[in-house]
């Protein structure tokens, strides 16, 4: 149970009239607590290699991460190489991704991501946005995901998570995922992209979810405008946040 003063009502931050200083040391104020709320956050798809990685976000288009990495090691053991793919017997690689959803035109890309970066690429995986985005199958959202993880290379990724929680702290009203990434690259420092899109996308897993999120027990809650679009009591919202990291956002907010 929080201290009382905690349960007591907030009122939504109001961000109509902000300007653009105000609006990034707010940013910065809220890529901080998410520095605080999810230290360890990272990549959610197991890989070792940047062609794994690169193959394990092509599999998780319209599946989660969990079921992508269920599928990912006997995949993997058998497919080692980019020339593997391109060669692979369709009919045992569809029964490899079938569980995947989609499997047969996810087997048709990563057959054609194996020919692609043989033919191209020397059957290495490109370290660079502009020649990933060639690829059959890698739009911007999956090269910065495989620049920032398998590189080092900062990027921001843009998916629906990022996307939903960016609109609703206010950083940009744009749903065009090329904008959004324009629009909060100006935002926070490049070096923190990488970061900031994998704790961005956490919280949206564990706290703020699309549908019913979990306001009221929200480390965020006293930055964003769009508090109150959840249930605003803790006891409620508590029982919606989600994670391994619950007992620790959940003392975040207790103890602000």
């Amino acid at each position: 149970m929080p201290p009382a003063a905690n349960n007591a009502p907030r009122k939504a931050l109001s961000v109509d009239g902000e300007s653009r200083l105000a609006l990034v040391r707010r940013a910065r104020r809220i890529k901080r607590c998410l520095d605080d709320a999810y230290p360890d956050a990272h990549c959610e798809l197991d890989f070792t290699t940047p062609l794994e990685l690169l193959v394990a976000v092509v599999l998780s288009a319209q599946t989660t991460d969990v079921r992508v990495n269920m599928v990912t090691p006997a995949l993997f053991a058998r497919y080692r190489s980019a020339a593997d793919y391109a060669g692979a017997d369709r009919t045992e690689l569809e029964e490899y991704l079938r569980s995947t959803g989609f499997y047969r035109a996810k087997a048709n890309s990563v057959m054609g991501l194996g020919a692609a970066l043989v033919e191209r690429f020397d059957g290495e995986v490109p370290g660079k946005l502009k020649d990933l985005v060639t690829l059959p199958g890698v739009g911007r959202k999956t090269a910065n995901v495989v620049l920032g993880d398998a590189f080092g290379v900062p990027g921001i990724t843009v998916d629906t998570h990022f996307g939903r929680l960016v609109r609703r702290w206010g950083w940009t009203d744009l749903e065009d995922p090329v904008k959004v990434e324009h629009a909060v690259g100006e935002l926070i420092p490049r070096k923190e992209w990488t970061m900031l899109s994998h704790r961005t996308i956490f919280h949206g897993r564990r706290v703020c979810h699309a549908r019913k999120p979990a306001c009221g027990a929200c480390p965020l809650a006293k930055m964003c405008p769009s508090f109150g679009a959840g249930p605003t009591g803790f006891e409620e919202a508590a029982k919606l946040v989600k994670g391994p990291e619950r007992d620790h956002l959940l003392a975040m907010v207790t103890q602000s």
